[in-house]
């Protein structure tokens, strides 16, 4: 019984389209099918490439497997990309046993004015700085653990909405230099991450309407962080207590606090400034819709949570 091919005869843009919703490998499978398939999957908007993909690569087809990537991605008068997502799993693409040319792939993504980056990478050795200059940027997920990074003085994301700080090391204080220049910047995260060398965080942004620090290690800050975000309408805390210069917070509706009092709680014998500090935050956002609190206070083993909800 001849069965009729109905997928083949949908337009190129719907194949396109289904094409990015498969993993790769499989995207790939489906490419060699035809030649029709294999001309468009160089066209498809949405690449994601995750560690699980160095499973079952040996030295002999290594190559291959770069001349593929670069082939997808540096191919000229390609479309424009949407999303481009390279995580390490099990195994890193940083490994340095491969020599995966990670920042040109990066760069390549870039030039081809993608909306969306989500990089989740081990020992990132060079952030390309190009990632900061990009004006077609949208979203932005960083998570390069074990990486310093760096920004250059001509940072500019002009369209960034979303940015995602993940284990991320910034050095001095170019962090404060990259807030500044995000202009549209309306949901910002830090998660597990770390300033060295810098006087303060210093968060200032007229469109911000979302913030999150967490896990948040401002000990290399001198305890000072500073927020002036006049239409953030939620604001999510928890980690360690530090001064708190905050201002603006008028539009604030929900907000998630949890204050981890004493890290170093063996050796700190004076608890009176964290306890300023704990209340000059509270003070500050008490007039939400929405608040929770919390305050672990650890004593010996026994952790005892307090919650109040307004």
């Amino acid at each position: 019984m001849c069965v009729e091919d109905r997928i083949s005869n949908f337009s190129d843009h719907v194949l396109c389209h289904i094409l990015s919703f498969l993993p790769i490998k499989e995207a790939v499978r489906i490419s060699i099918i035809s030649t029709k398939w294999r001309n468009l999957f160089v066209s498809i908007s949405i690449i994601k490439f995750d560690g699980d993909l160095l499973f079952g690569l040996t030295d002999r087809n290594i190559d291959s497997f770069k001349n593929f990537v670069d082939g997808l991605l540096k191919f000229p008068d390609q479309v424009s990309l949407d999303c481009f997502r390279l995580h390490d799993g099990i195994s890193s693409w940083n490994d340095g046993d491969h020599d995966f040319d990670v920042s040109g792939w990066i760069c390549a993504a870039l030039c081809r004015g993608v909306k969306e980056i989500d990089l989740k990478l081990h020992n990132l050795r060079d952030v390309p700085p190009v990632l900061f200059t990009c004006h077609s940027l949208v979203n932005l997920t960083l998570d390069a653990v074990g990486s310093k990074i760096e920004v250059p003085s001509d940072v500019c994301l002009g369209n960034l909405k979303t940015f995602y700080l993940i284990n991320s090391v910034f050095v001095s204080d170019s962090i404060n230099r990259l807030i500044s220049n995000c202009h549209v910047l309306e949901d910002l995260a830090f998660i597990e991450c770390s300033i060295a060398n810098a006087s303060e965080l210093n968060i200032q942004s007229s469109s911000l309407k979302e913030l999150a620090l967490l896990y948040f290690d401002p000990t290399d800050i001198d305890h000072v962080v500073v927020i002036n975000a006049p239409n953030l309408v939620y604001f999510q805390y928890d980690c360690d207590i530090v001064v708190y210069l905050l201002s603006n917070m008028k539009s604030l509706e929900k907000a998630e606090v949890y204050i981890w009092f004493f890290s170093n709680y063996y050796e700190i014998q004076d608890y009176s400034d964290y306890e300023t500090s704990a209340a000059h935050l509270i003070q500050r956002i008490c007039n939400v819709r929405s608040l929770t609190l919390g305050f672990p206070k650890e004593v010996g083993k026994l952790s005892i949570h307090v919650f109040f909800f307004l």
